[in-house]
C-alpha cells in the first residue's frame, strides 16, 4: 500500500510563496503520475497541477505561471512551488497519486490528508 503526507501548508500574506512537499510511503510509484487538488470553500474541488513519471505537467488556468509542481522520483516525492499568493488561492491542497490521462492527472485514485493554505 501507498500512503500519502503533505507538508508546508500555512498562512502567507498576498503575493508571498509557500513551498508544498508530499512524500509517499510504500510501494513505488515512480510510474504514476503526480498531481495536486484544492478545495477552496464553496466551490468544486479542482486539479491544481500534475506532472507524469517522465516530467510532463500540466496545471489548471488559474495558476498558469504562478505554481511548478516537480518530484523526485528517488526519494518519492512531490513538490508545488506556489508563487505570487492570492487569496483565492486559500483552500485546502491534497497530493495524488493518478494515472495520466489526456494531458492531466486529474484521474487521481491516491489522496493525501490535504494541508492548509491560508493566504490573506
Amino acid at each position: 500500500d501507498v500512503q500519502l503526507v503533505e507538508s508546508g501548508g500555512g498562512l502567507v500574506q498576498p503575493g508571498g510563496s509557500l513551498r508544498l512537499s508530499c512524500v509517499a510511503s510504500g510501494d513505488t510509484i515512480s510510474r504514476y503520475c503526480m498531481g495536486w487538488f484544492r478545495q477552496i470553500p464553496d466551490k468544486e474541488r479542482e486539479g491544481v497541477a500534475g506532472i507524469e513519471s517522465d516530467g510532463s505537467t500540466n496545471y489548471a488556468d488559474s495558476v498558469k505561471g504562478r505554481f511548478t509542481i516537480s518530484r523526485d522520483n528517488n526519494n518519492q516525492m512531490a513538490y508545488l512551488q506556489m508563487n505570487s499568493l492570492k487569496p483565492e488561492d486559500t483552500g485546502v491542497y491534497y497530493c495524488t497519486i493518478g494515472d495520466w490521462d489526456a494531458g492531466s492527472c486529474d484521474a487521481a485514485f491516491l489522496w493525501g490528508q490535504g494541508t492548509q493554505v491560508t493566504v490573506s
